[in-house]
């Protein structure tokens, strides 16, 4: 069947499903496959669940006329994805980076969302089924889209570009991340920057940091730029003001201040705000977006235990977010602080080396209370102060002994190590 039949009928329902646990009534089931399910084994249940019409592409899962069946269910999503983005033909704004991404697209959105009709990647479906995905959410009707994208190998951001076609572009940054995929920081810089290749192919828009020398580079001589950043050469200033512990700046005269903490997440905000202004949206809508917006899934959130303020980060965590969070620790004007630092995942051959380095900068700036969970930083050298745990269960005991009173705690690490739970240790 041709795609264009295929998006006949994904019109007529009532958007994708794949999980037949999460079905709308005529919804339009695509049966994917993974390492460890294959969806065309639940196309009854996904008929009797409300499903309207199902992609297969196991011929002896066609079980009716309302079976739709394909070479393969995930091409042809993506397909449909690229047919859809350009029928309904609204401006996209697309970001990645290795840090900040669902932050700084939540931020974008708070911004955008004071005055214009939009919608964004839910949470972080931004690989390459979830950027299909939201593409299918969006409709004709739109002032904007905006869509997050993830990879940690080369070619995936200029594959997931084609699909969205953005009209404007940002990064958030270039850190140290999934380096098992890209190789290097190298690696790192030239498969995010696929972004940037896309849309100066395309004649499109770039917002850049002018703070952040990498992402100078690989804009250099492209003309369509909005920068943005505290120099008064940009075309959005912001003033960066404090961040002790949320971060405080200045736009236009007005004093904007956050719930976000770090001086790391400057960067985030202004992008927001610097979108914000080349909408023509009020500063006062732009300071409310931003004031407004309350990060959660352990995201850099400040939670409060009794006397103890608890800055929990623990959603993900590579070298470069994890030194900011520690740099921002060192900053901020409080006594009794305690560092529960979690394993860094996808780091490959870099992954020694780099959780070493992580021990060595905790130790150079804090005198004690530095903990360390996982089996990465357990082959770590340490001084004598510092305690090690190689699993989560080994803490347990450790953490009733401690006098956290008054206390300020860290807790940072990548999202399988799952550190929130220390939060009812504490």
């Amino acid at each position: 069947m041709e795609i264009a039949d295929i998006y006949l009928k994904f019109k007529s329902t009532s958007g994708i499903c794949t999980d037949t646990r999460k079905l709308k009534q005529d919804c339009f089931y695509f049966a994917l496959k993974g390492d460890n399910f294959d969806g065309n084994k639940f196309v009854s249940k996904a008929f009797n669940g409300g499903a309207k019409y199902c992609v297969v592409d196991d011929k002896t899962s066609v079980i009716n006329d309302q079976c739709v069946l394909v070479e393969d269910v995930l091409t042809t999503l993506q397909t449909l994805a690229s047919y859809h983005r350009k029928a309904i033909n609204i401006p996209i704004i697309a970001l990645t980076g290795s840090n900040g991404k669902t932050t700084t697209k939540e931020l974008i959105y708070a911004v955008l969302n004071t005055t214009y009709n939009i919608k964004a990647t839910i949470g972080n479906l931004n690989n390459h089924i979830g950027v299909p995905l939201t593409l299918l959410r969006f409709t004709e009707d739109l002032d904007f889209g905006i869509v997050e994208m993830g990879a940690n190998h080369q070619k995936e951001i200029a594959f997931l570009s084609d699909i969205a076609q953005p009209n404007y572009g940002l990064i958030t940054n270039f850190g140290k991340a999934h380096l098992e995929g890209f190789g290097s920081i190298e690696g790192v810089i030239k498969g995010k920057a696929e972004l940037y290749d896309f849309i100066k192919s395309h004649d499109e828009t770039i917002f850049v940091n002018r703070d952040d020398q990498k992402q100078i580079e690989q804009v250099a001589e492209y003309e369509k730029l909005i920068t943005f950043g505290n120099d008064v050469a940009n075309d959005c200033v912001v003033s960066f003001v404090d961040a002790n512990p949320n971060v405080t700046l200045t736009y236009k005269s007005v004093q904007i201040n956050s719930k976000l903490i770090g001086s790391y997440n400057y960067a985030n905000i202004a992008v927001a705000i610097a979108i914000g202004q080349h909408f023509n949206i009020s500063v006062e809508n732009i300071k409310q977006g931003i004031e407004n917006y309350v990060p959660d899934n352990n995201r850099s959130e400040i939670i409060k235990k009794g006397s103890t303020k608890i800055i929990l980060d623990a959603y993900n965590a590579n070298p470069t977010s994890m030194l900011a969070a520690l740099q921002n620790m060192k900053q901020l004007k409080a006594d009794n602080k305690f560092l529960f630092l979690g394993d860094m995942f996808e780091l490959g051959a870099e992954a020694e080396k780099e959780h070493q380095a992580i021990v060595d900068f905790a130790e150079n700036n804090f005198e004690n209370n530095i903990f360390l969970i996982g089996q990465n930083f357990g082959k770590t050298q340490t001084k004598r102060t510092t305690k090690r745990f190689t699993n989560f269960q080994d803490i347990k005991s450790e953490i009733a002994s401690l006098a956290l009173q008054n206390a300020t705690v860290l807790i940072k690490g990548s999202r399988g190590m799952a550190l929130e739970r220390l939060l009812d240790l504490i």
